[in-house]
């Protein structure tokens, strides 16, 4: 389930973010990373209210730094692109 629009969708479809062990949160690239997983799909608006509400933040009960943000929009925007 997408964590911003809240609609279930396949995972193969959607970006994966980690929070791990060590509290170190990242993009999960391969989907296997243990730990904390949040799913986004690449939607704009899912992308834009995901950065907007900082709705990783709540997700992961701790700060998530812009970086986090930008990342994921980069990869999901960069798609579109590519």
């Amino acid at each position: 389930m997408c964590v911003s629009c809240r609609e279930l969708k396949e995972k193969r479809d959607m970006l994966r973010v980690v929070k791990n062990a060590d509290g170190k949160i990242f993009v999960d690239f391969s989907s296997k990373a243990s730990g904390r997983g949040a799913y986004v799909c690449d939607n704009y608006d899912c992308i834009k209210k995901l950065k907007k509400q900082r709705i990783l933040n709540k997700v992961f009960s701790c700060a998530v730094d812009d970086e986090i943000y930008s990342a994921v929009e980069e990869e999901c925007f960069g798609k579109r692109q590519g």
